[in-house]
């Protein structure tokens, strides 16, 4: 069945919380394992019935956001989730309080009964009010973001094809297209002021009434981790700081160098050689028919899956007025299938996404027959292992995309994979500060931003646009607001996903092997279990990430970028 037969039905709520409080009673009450067991199977099936209509119709909303059908829906969902919320939160207690707990953690492992306790700390009857709230202004800045049109230069362009003119061979282009972009930004602020705002101060009042001092334990919470704190996040911050930032710092210089310029201002950040930035030689059928030669070529297990995806419609990938910005994967249970969504914009961030979130939608592929709900996604930080180092394991087919500019392409990925860390790190440290800051004016959350910013990416230079200056960049970062403390997940798979590029290069077989173990293990293990599984290193380790900085450094040293 092709995605587009696939069909949507509202979820009636009575209806569907009536069937849930019988099979939850049937759970309760049974007298011996199978009972309990088959009342089990008829909860999760009716959870991932639910959870697949409400991921068909965010799909078909992203898809388009003016489609009132579907933003209706949306909204529905903004409005219900809580009460979804609170019936799993439901059956969580009565897993845990189960008298078959033993057998059923025997079957289905610890995981299961950690997410559990994790999620039952995340949610109380009395906060539905508040969480409908966060929602709703959750979908008020994605509304805000995706209607933007931004003129220049005669042609009307979104906040994703808008990178088009912004990485221009032409500077005064590229700067004139920066500004317009952030024109709109500039033009917008107080209500993005506005709704981020609110945004912390509903959290924080969630947090205080669920018993938490602020919201930071409370988003470390949401987020499942089990495995690791807050101090440990701070500590692997500080690597980066030591570790990564002098290598961000000097391939910068390198990139002055190469442009000939005296220094690097905001809006030469992506532009990377002045024979331009590598780009697809093609158009989007042609990058998809090339995909399916690469994953043919990768392994049989890639080539079902890309087969798979292809025959049955599961991408989106163009970009076109009225379609959200951005890139997601996200899977839809009923019928076994992942959805990759995306906006080709003509520039090499199209493989980058499409390898990226092929990665992911490999992993569920992989990992959806497990039997569980909770076991389709591993936690967020592990799920970006999987997309991370498919970007890596796609690379000697590259020149499918970029032809001549192959090696170009690798230089700058791996260039970029450096350079974000830095960023990612600063946009995890600044949501720190927002949480444990709840009070603070919009204006103060901006200067401390600034002052993130020059611990992290000292290179960082705005010229003369206020708005920049003045710490407002973050505004333009989704994870901030849509999903917060959903960003350090990145920093930490890049550095595992380090480990498994480093591993390609040196046994492919034995590199592939673990990657798809990995893959195959889906959410059942928590992160660090997982990351000793694909028998990698943990990035909170001493020196986990200075133990592949070297072969990093040594690999770009070695490439004369002069020449691209």
């Amino acid at each position: 069945m092709i995605f587009e037969d696939f069909i949507y039905q509202r979820p009636d709520i009575d209806t569907f919380s009536e069937t849930f409080q019988k099979y939850l009673s049937d759970f309760d009450a049974a007298v011996d394992f199978e009972a309990h067991e088959s009342a089990f199977s008829r909860l999760n099936e009716l959870r991932m019935e639910f959870m697949s209509m409400y991921n068909l119709c965010y799909i078909r909303h992203t898809m388009d956001v003016t489609d009132k059908f579907y933003d209706e829906e949306n909204n529905f969902y903004d409005n219900y989730m809580p009460q979804f919320q609170n019936l799993r939160n439901q059956f969580y207690q009565s897993l845990i309080n189960s008298r078959f707990k033993d057998q059923l953690q025997s079957k289905w492992g610890d995981q299961l009964f950690a997410l559990a306790y994790q999620q039952l700390k995340t949610f109380k009857p009395e906060i539905q009010e508040d969480l409908v709230e966060e929602n709703q202004l959750g979908s008020e800045y994605t509304r805000l973001k995706a209607g933007a049109k931004i003129v220049f230069e005669g042609d009307v362009y979104n906040l994703s094809s808008i990178h088009i003119p912004e990485t221009s061979r032409d500077r005064e282009t590229r700067k004139s297209a920066s500004e317009t972009k952030w024109q709109f930004f500039t033009e917008q602020q107080e209500k993005f002021d506005e709704i981020f705002d609110k945004l912390v101060k509903t959290r924080h009042r969630i947090a205080q009434k669920l018993g938490f001092e602020n919201f930071v334990e409370l988003g470390y919470a949401r987020m499942q981790r089990t495995d690791y704190t807050p101090e440990m996040v701070a500590r692997f911050r500080d690597q980066v700081k030591e570790h990564i930032v002098p290598i961000a710092n000097s391939l910068y210089a390198r990139q002055v160098n190469r442009l000939g310029l005296e220094s690097l201002k905001y809006f030469d950040e992506e532009y990377k050689f002045t024979s331009g930035n590598p780009k697809p030689k093609g158009s989007p059928d042609w990058i998809i028919e090339n995909a399916s030669k690469m994953y043919s070529a990768l392994a049989p297990e890639t080539e079902t899956f890309f087969n798979f995806m292809r025959q049955n419609n599961l991408m989106d990938l163009v970009t076109r007025p009225g379609k959200s910005t951005g890139g997601y994967c996200t899977y839809i249970g009923k019928y076994k299938a992942p959805f990759i969504f995306s906006n080709f914009t003509g520039t090499s961030a199209d493989i980058d996404v499409l390898t990226h979130e092929a990665g992911h939608a490999f992993q569920v592929f992989s990992s959806r027959d497990l039997g569980l709900n909770e076991y389709n996604w591993p936690t967020y930080e592990a799920c970006e292992i999987h997309s991370m180092s498919m970007e890596f394991f796609t690379w000697p087919w590259m020149d499918l995309f970029f032809k001549e500019d192959a090696d170009k392409y690798k230089f700058s990925h791996l260039a970029s994979s450096i350079t974000f860390l830095p960023y990612g790190v600063a946009v995890d440290e600044f949501q720190h500060y927002v949480y444990e800051n709840p009070e603070v004016t919009p204006k103060e959350r901006k200067e401390a931003w600034k002052a993130i910013e020059k611990k992290y990416l000292p290179h960082r230079d705005y010229a003369d646009n206020s708005f920049l200056e003045a710490g407002g960049f973050w505004q333009k970062q989704s994870h901030i607001f849509v999903a917060p403390f959903y960003y350090i997940d990145y920093t930490l798979a890049q550095v595992c996903a380090f480990q498994f590029w480093k591993k390609d290069r040196e046994d492919h077989e034995k590199a592939w092997k673990d990657y798809l173990n990995l893959c195959k293990l889906g959410g059942s293990k928590p992160f660090l279990a997982l990351v000793k599984e694909a028998n990698l290193q943990s990035p909170f380790e001493e020196g986990g990430v200075k133990s592949i900085v070297f072969t990093i450094r040594d690999w770009l040293d070695a490439v004369d970028d002069s020449t691209f």
